[in-house]
C-alpha cells in the first residue's frame, strides 16, 4: 500500500513537469495513449479480479469453488448496475420461462426496486392479492419468514410465486400506518381482463385498462364503435404497472396522428429507436382525460407521458411510479442468461421517465367527497333506499338487492367515492363545453 502511494506521487509529480510537452502531442498519439491506458486498465482490473477469487477460494472459512464464487459475483455486479438488471443461474432461468410460457400460481401484484426497497408498483385487479388489500405503494419488508432487505426482484418473485391455493404472508409498511401489516393470501391461477369499458351518463365513455397485454388497442377500438354517442373519453390507468410496448404504442396512436410517441436510447446504434404515430384511423377531435397514481408504471406512463406532450389529454391523480428503461434476456450459456437494461424510454418532448415518472396536469388526492348536508330534501332514489334501510332496521326485513345492476354504467355514488374520478369528469365535461363552442 505505501508503495503504490509513493509511485501515486511520484508519477503526479511528472506528470506536473511534463505537462507542457503532453498538450504539444498532437491528436494521433493522443488517441494511441488513451487506448493503451484502457487496455492497461482493463488488463489490471481482470487480474485484480482472478486474484481475488483465488484468495477467496484459498483461504474463505467455508469450502466454495471458483463457479459458485463467479456466480455470486455475476449477481452482485448485475444488481449494483439498477433494480432491473440480473444475472440468473439455471433454476431462475428456468423459472423465468415458467412465468412467460407456463401456467402458475401467483399473488397478481407487480413489484419493483424503489429507494432500495421491494415496492408494490400495483395489484392487478380482481387478483388474490388484490382482494387481500394489498396496495400500491406498499413496501414489503418479509415474504413469509424472509426478509427482503437485499433481496433481488427475482428472488422475491420466485418466492412468492407457487401453487395454486397454497397461502403465503406478506408484511408490509403501509404510508399512514403506525405498524407492519400482516397480509394472508391465497396463490391462484392470474387470469386478467384487461379492458373494462363503462358509461357516465350519456355521453362519456369510461376506459378502464388493468395491463397492457396483446388485446389492449382490438378492445378499446372495440369498445369505442360500440358507444357511438361517446363526447369526451376517461382513460383510467391507476395501479396499471405495464406490458407490451406496442400495445402502449397503439393506444397513443389512436387519438395522435403524427409525431414522435416514445424512443429508446442506449449505447449500441440498433438500441437507438424512435415509435410514431400514423394518420389512419385517429380522433384528434373526442376530448380526453387521463387518470393516474404511484402504482401508474411503464407502459401506464408511454401511454400518459406521450398524450401530454401532444396536448392529447389532461393528466390527473397522482405522480407515476417512474418506471422507464428496456430490459433483454440474454442467454449465457444452454441454463444461464442475464437480464440487462439496455436502452431508456424517453417522451416526445425528450424528458425521461426513469425515476422521474409522469407529474398529471392536475395533481388530486385519492378519497372520498363528502355532499353537502341535504336533510330530509334528497332526491327521489336515494330517499326510497334510506327509507328501506330504516325500515329494515324497525322490523328486522331484508330488502332485496337489486341483482340486475348494471355493471357497465358508473353510479353518481361511485364517482363521489373516488375523487380523482370526480375531478377527471368534471375536467372532461368542461372540454366537451369547450369544444361544442
Amino acid at each position: 500500500m505505501i508503495i503504490k502511494n509513493k509511485k501515486a506521487i511520484l508519477l503526479g509529480f511528472i506528470s506536473t513537469i511534463t505537462a507542457s510537452i503532453i498538450l504539444t502531442t498532437n491528436s494521433a498519439q493522443a488517441n494511441s495513449y488513451e487506448t493503451i491506458d484502457n487496455k492497461d486498465s482493463k488488463l489490471e482490473a481482470y487480474i485484480k479480479f482472478t486474484n481475488i477469487v483465488q484468495i477467496i477460494e484459498e483461504q474463505y472459512v467455508d469450502d466454495i469453488n471458483a463457479s459458485d464464487i463467479i456466480n455470486k459475483a455475476l449477481k452482485g455486479l448485475l444488481a449494483n448496475l439498477d433494480a432491473h438488471s440480473s444475472f440468473m443461474d439455471a433454476k431462475e432461468t428456468k423459472e423465468l420461462q415458467v412465468q412467460t410460457h407456463g401456467e402458475f400460481g401467483g399473488l397478481g401484484i407487480t413489484v419493483g426496486m424503489k429507494d432500495g426497497a421491494l415496492t408494490v408498483i400495483a395489484p392487478l385487479e380482481g387478483t388474490p392479492a388484490d382482494k387481500a388489500g394489498i396496495k400500491a405503494g406498499d413496501i414489503i419488508l418479509k415474504i413469509n419468514d424472509q426478509a427482503t432487505i437485499g433481496m433481488t426482484i427475482d428472488k422475491a418473485v420466485s418466492i412468492m410465486r407457487g401453487k395454486p391455493q397454497t397461502e403465503i404472508n406478506l408484511t408490509i409498511v403501509r404510508k399512514g400506518e403506525s405498524h407492519p401489516l400482516k397480509i394472508k393470501i391465497i396463490r391462484d391461477i392470474i387470469e386478467i381482463q384487461s379492458v373494462y369499458a363503462k358509461t357516465i351518463g350519456d355521453d362519456i365513455l369510461y376506459l378502464r385498462i388493468t395491463s397492457f397485454d396483446q388485446k389492449v388497442v382490438q378492445s378499446m377500438r372495440k369498445a369505442i364503435r360500440k358507444h357511438q354517442k361517446t363526447k369526451g373519453i376517461i382513460i383510467d390507468l391507476r395501479n396499471n404497472p405495464g406490458g407490451l410496448l406496442n400495445q402502449a404504442i397503439g393506444t397513443v396512436d389512436m387519438f395522435v396522428n403524427s409525431g414522435a410517441i416514445v424512443s429508446q436510447k442506449g449505447k449500441i446504434p440498433s438500441e437507438n429507436l424512435v415509435y410514431n404515430a400514423t394518420t389512419p384511423n385517429t380522433d384528434t377531435k373526442t376530448p380526453i382525460v387521463v387518470l393516474v397514481n404511484g402504482g401508474s408504471a411503464s407502459a401506464s406512463e408511454i401511454v400518459s407521458g406521450a398524450l401530454q406532450d401532444h396536448q392529447r389529454a389532461v393528466i390527473v391523480g397522482e405522480k407515476t411510479f417512474g418506471k422507464g428503461s428496456v430490459q433483454v434476456v440474454m442467454p449465457v450459456n444452454q441454463d444461464e442468461a442475464l437480464r440487462l437494461t439496455i436502452a431508456r424510454y424517453y417522451l416526445p418532448s425528450g424528458r425521461t421517465i426513469q425515476a422521474v415518472g409522469v407529474t398529471p396536469d392536475v395533481e388530486v388526492s385519492y378519497g372520498e367527497i363528502k355532499k353537502a348536508e341535504e336533510g330530509i330534501s334528497i332526491k327521489e332514489k336515494d330517499l326510497r333506499k334510506h327509507l328501506e334501510s330504516e325500515l329494515q332496521k324497525v322490523d328486522g326485513t331484508k330488502v332485496k338487492k337489486d341483482e340486475h345492476k348494471d355493471k357497465t354504467v358508473i353510479t353518481e355514488e361511485q364517482i363521489y367515492k373516488d375523487s380523482q374520478l370526480k375531478s377527471g369528469i368534471d375536467i372532461l365535461k368542461a372540454l366537451m363545453i369547450t369544444k361544442n363552442k
